[in-house]
């Protein structure tokens, strides 16, 4: 496994072969982590590549005593996935590839997930899909490690009581 550390200095000195691994290792995960967090592959494909431009542009921050390169990828797309949803308010643009894709059938958990808040949803994500540790979160969403885990508690509570409301607004059918 390569040092995180050395990569990150090999791209601070511009070497390209070193962000080309960085973009390899990450670059999935990161499109699918934003494509939930936005609702949209285009626009997760969009961010993506704005972050990971960013950071060949700018790379600066990345601490590993404070986290992961992966952990630290991961904040750095957060970050400019709430921009996006800024500018998406502020231009008042309705997101019209979000509907493109959907099947009819679309599973119930997806919808449930669909009725979190961004940020559960985000938590979320990043724990159950992604994998991330309690102490990668701490450091992506810049809080305490007790906070994590009351977010992700409430979070949990809440996509089972909109799970629970789900399945009852089937059964009354």
């Amino acid at each position: 496994m390569i040092d995180e550390q050395e990569l990150w200095t090999r791209i601070c000195h511009r070497d390209l072969t070193a962000f080309d691994d960085l973009y390899r290792t990450h670059s999935a995960g990161l499109k699918a982590f934003l494509s939930r967090t936005l609702g949209s592959r285009q626009a997760a494909e969009d961010v993506a590549q704005e972050t990971f431009a960013k950071i060949w542009q700018s790379p600066n921050g990345f601490d590993p005593a404070r986290g992961t390169l992966r952990s630290y990828l991961f904040g750095a797309g957060r970050k400019r996935a709430a921009e996006w949803w800024r500018r998406q308010k502020r231009e008042t643009a309705v997101m019209e590839d979000r509907g493109e894709c959907r099947l009819e059938a679309q599973s119930v958990i997806g919808n449930a997930l669909e009725k979190l808040p961004l940020e559960q949803r985000t938590l979320l994500w990043l724990r159950e899909v992604e994998g991330l540790s309690y102490v990668e979160l701490a450091a992506i969403l810049e809080i305490p490690i007790g906070t994590v885990r009351s977010r992700l508690f409430a979070a949990r509570k809440t996509l089972k009581e909109i799970w629970h409301g789900a399945r009852k607004s089937e059964e009354e059918w």
